[in-house]
């Protein structure tokens, strides 16, 4: 059943693929868009109608058995499916949930877009829900792959809607503030701006202590809505 349903994924992908959706896709992403460029409002209209056509037959372990073959083999919008899939499975999650979506970012996770939509309507999910709790999201710090490190930022971004305190912010990412990744950076930053707005004097002191070592995406992305003065006191030269 479950190659079944990645063959009839695949066959609508293929089938609804536009080269002039990938060609405008290609220029955001420098390490290739490795998609089929269906237009978005297909691809919901499908994913709507497979969830609801598949409820009464796919369990979330089902969809984690399909998660396999899909991020070994598949292409962007074939994960993209899944992510959805998995999302709407989210009061059936457990830590074991969290480990097995762990290994699909060392497999088969290979931009941004597919990182931060994952973070966004799953990863997210578990630290929310209390399935998880932060320390097992930090454990991803040490991962080979960046786009599992850019996975906690990013998570901890989408949490800052759910009252995400500065210390605990800090504590989770603070190993990962010597990361050479643009993408880790970016998403570090990203995560201080935002926790910015709501706690400056925590997230002022914590840049000044890393300013002088941190990648610069991290300053840049963290200092965007800073007054211009105080920008350049954390961005002049380190």
């Amino acid at each position: 059943m479950i190659q079944g349903k990645f063959n009839e994924i695949s066959n609508f992908c293929q089938s609804n693929s536009s080269h002039k959706i990938v060609k405008k896709y290609e220029r955001y992403f420098k390490e290739g868009f490795d998609g089929y460029g269906i237009e978005q409002k297909t691809f919901e209209r499908q994913r709507d109608k497979w969830i609801q056509e598949w409820n009464s037959e796919m369990t979330i372990d089902d969809y984690l058995d399909l998660g396999d073959i899909v991020f070994e083999n598949g292409r962007y919008e074939e994960k993209s499916f899944v992510i959805a899939f998995v999302q709407s499975q989210r009061d059936n999650y457990t830590k074991e949930t969290f480990d097995r979506i762990g290994l699909w970012f060392d497999v088969g996770v290979y931009n941004w877009a597919t990182t931060d939509v994952f973070c966004m309507l799953v990863i997210s999910a578990f630290v929310i829900d209390n399935v998880i709790d932060l320390r097992k999201l930090k454990a991803w710090n040490k991962a080979e792959s960046e786009w599992k490190r850019r996975a906690v930022p990013v998570t901890l971004v989408e949490l800052i809607k759910h009252d995400l305190k500065p210390e605990d912010a800090i504590e989770t990412v603070e190993d990962l503030m010597l990361d050479n990744s643009q993408y880790v950076q970016k998403g570090i930053g990203t995560l201080m701006r935002g926790l910015w707005k709501k706690y400056p004097l925590e997230i002022e002191d914590f840049l000044l202590k890393w300013k002088d070592r941190c990648g610069r995406l991290i300053i840049q992305y963290a200092t965007e809505k800073m007054d211009k003065e105080y920008r350049k006191k954390l961005r002049k030269a380190r």
